[in-house]
């Protein structure tokens, strides 16, 4: 059994400015998870925001963005002045800086050719938003980051403490698809952790642009049946997702809560701050943001009062 309380440890930010990143509601969500964690499976992973604060006997990355993964295995394996050194002589190589774009495509172009899991983070430094995308030839296609995106004292910070992370705690990487997981090792002392693609929601890792695996209600579906078998093995599960946005109803996902009464709705409090629950007037452009679990959280919820109102 885990032998620290997971609130002892300081929160780490990843060094990835990944989208529906939960790095902002860690302090909701994390307490909602179980006490004591054996195994812990961050199912997607992208910027590991979630699985890098949590305090369990082991931790599993998964996503099947390959050259993700495999960004952070170089990490785990290299010593951290390597790394570091690394990231700061390509950036005088190239001259990368807030406004030489031609510095950044003449990288992009060569990492395209190697693949060199470094420079993968490198190109993510200075490019647009620092986003990772690529394109269906699985070539990294983020455009450059003018004026915004460089390697700053912040994002080197939050490198050097993401990677200390790495090494300390036992964790380890695995880049498949979710429903090609190997889930047959855990039993109820294990809980898995989702944040998938929101399907209500357009992003460069739902957009089926991003030369992997697009999101659909197919893939809906598979995740939530997985979940489902996870459940009749009595292994603890917790799902990210939105029930409404900006007009839009997930009815897939609400239909499956609604069939499955050991479901629990956790409200998540953002920044959607016309998105009430509690009141029939809601803003219908909101956002409903939850954390679904196949368990009782510890910790007291608010009122669901009206939860059936907007659900069917």
């Amino acid at each position: 059994m885990a032998v620290t309380s997971r609130h002892s440890l300081k929160k780490i930010k990843s060094p990835l400015n990944y989208i529906g990143g939960k790095a902002k509601i860690l302090d909701q969500i994390l307490p909602l998870f179980p006490k004591e964690i054996d195994n812990f499976i961050d199912l997607f992973a992208g910027g590991c925001n979630v699985g890098i604060n949590v305090n369990a006997n082991k931790i599993y990355f998964n996503d099947n963005l390959t050259y993700l993964i495999e960004m952070y295995q170089t990490f785990q394996g290299n010593d951290l002045d390597t790394t570091i050194l690394h990231i700061e002589n390509r950036i005088k190589e190239f001259e990368l800086s807030l406004t030489n774009e031609e510095g950044y495509k003449k990288m992009r172009e060569q990492y395209n050719k190697q693949k060199n899991p470094l420079d993968l983070f490198v190109l993510i430094a200075f490019s647009f938003n620092h986003q990772i995308r690529f394109n269906n030839n699985h070539e990294f296609n983020n455009p450059f980051g003018r004026e915004r995106s460089s390697f700053n004292a912040s994002m080197k910070q939050n490198l050097e403490k993401f990677i200390i992370r790495l090494k300390e705690a036992n964790i380890c990487f695995a880049n498949v698809c979710f429903n090609n997981f190997d889930f047959t090792f855990l039993n109820s002392n294990d809980f898995v952790y989702c944040d998938p693609p929101y399907l209500i929601t357009t992003g460069t890792y739902n957009d089926g642009k991003r030369g992997f695996k697009g999101w659909t209600d197919k893939e809906e579906k598979q995740l939530l049946k997985t979940l489902d078998n996870l459940d009749k093995q009595n292994i603890k599960f917790a799902l990210s997702n939105v029930l409404e946005h900006k007009g839009k109803s997930n009815d897939i996902l609400k239909s499956w809560v609604a069939c499955n009464s050991n479901y629990k709705i956790n409200f998540i409090d953002f920044h959607y701050s016309n998105s009430n629950y509690q009141t029939l007037d809601r803003d219908k452009n909101s956002s409903i943001e939850v954390l679904i679990t196949n368990y009782e959280p510890q910790i007291p919820q608010k009122e669901k009062t009206l939860f059936d109102d907007f659900i069917f």
